[in-house]
């Protein structure tokens, strides 16, 4: 019996092997939901694809200003970056102008998505430390804000502690929902995560995208813009987030979050857009972002072509040989 085909699909050959079901929102910055697939109102952990809005009080605190971060730093503290050379320097250089040891970071360390890099240190003796984590960034952002603040560093990662509390705000604020009703829980590298539902996400990148009439106006288009001007600091070599900021060269932001989120930001238009995998696989978010890109008339052929890899992403085996693919199947319906 054949496999009956639904919003992602994963071919091995010309066959169906896998499925995803996926729930997407877009939202304009004045909070109207325009166009949506799926459960919109979906509760959902956005895990990484929140921090732009956990770097907020970083800058709002005059920390970021005060440590001399630079755009790159701020796109730093914004990423899920791949643990290349140039990742791990930035987050040495923040914690050097903050005068505080790399075991400050309380991410943990897991081995990097740069794997040449990562076993070329370990071959001339280095170890894995926590400076490898993809949420380094964001650690060492935290501790700039607490540094400055004069407040304790060692719990900087619990709820309590006035780090955690601000951002709770910043995004209660910033998303247009209750800080009562935000569900907290523990992310990957130890910092709380925050659940909401997917319209509100969205808006909350539509403020990112737009941020006219908020009152963090100045610091979400210092990390926005931050973010676009150095994507390789958001991501890395061939990731996604990296390769459609940089094809959109200053019209998109984008941030992905494991458990299959991706969210973006249309610039010009002030539209929020979250994208969530029923299943948590992230192998199918770039599919459905770039065909919501697509059904939104977002970009053009020239942009689209650049962006091929992540559109219909390949299926490959242990060889490296491309034997399948992942394509994406939904269309989007308009509600405003």
């Amino acid at each position: 019996m054949d496999i009956t085909q639904k919003a992602v699909n994963v071919y091995r050959g010309p066959y169906v092997e896998s499925t995803h079901d996926v729930h997407v929102a877009v939202v304009n910055h004045k909070g109207e939901l325009l166009y949506g697939y799926g459960d919109l109102e979906r509760l959902t952990f956005a895990r990484s694809s929140m921090k732009p809005f956990q770097a907020v009080p970083l800058v709002e605190t005059g920390a970021a200003e005060h440590f001399n971060f630079e755009k790159k730093d701020l796109a730093l503290s914004c990423a899920s970056h791949s643990g290349e050379d140039f990742h791990r320097s930035g987050v040495h250089s923040i914690l050097g102008r903050i005068d505080l040891p790399e075991n400050a970071l309380q991410c943990g360390a897991h081995v990097p998505r740069d794997r040449e890099g990562y076993e070329k240190h370990i071959r001339e003796g280095g170890e894995l430390t926590p400076v490898f984590s993809n949420c380094s960034g964001k650690h060492s952002g935290m501790l700039a804000t607490a540094v400055h603040m004069n407040e304790e560093t060692d719990s900087y990662r619990e709820i309590d502690h006035p780090v955690q509390q601000r951002i709770l705000e910043a995004i209660a604020d910033i998303c247009d929902y209750p800080k009562e009703e935000i569900a907290i829980s523990v992310d990957g590298c130890g910092v709380p995560v925050h659940r909401l539902p997917l319209t509100k996400t969205a808006f909350g990148y539509a403020q990112l995208a737009k941020p006219e009439g908020s009152r963090h106006a100045e610091a979400l288009t210092k990390i926005r813009d931050a973010m676009m001007a150095h994507p390789e600091m958001v991501g890395g070599t061939n990731r996604f987030d990296t390769d459609v900021m940089r094809a959109f060269d200053g019209k998109l932001v984008a941030k992905g979050g494991a458990e299959g989120v991706q969210c973006m930001g249309i610039v010009e238009k002030g539209w929020g857009v979250i994208v969530k995998v029923e299943d948590g696989n992230g192998r199918a978010t770039s599919a459905v972002s770039m065909s919501v890109l697509k059904q939104l008339g977002i970009g053009n052929e020239e942009i689209y072509e650049k962006l091929e890899d992540h559109s219909v992403p390949a299926v490959k085996n242990i060889r490296k040989d491309k034997i399948g693919k992942i394509e994406a199947d939904l269309q989007l319906e308009k509600v405003k």
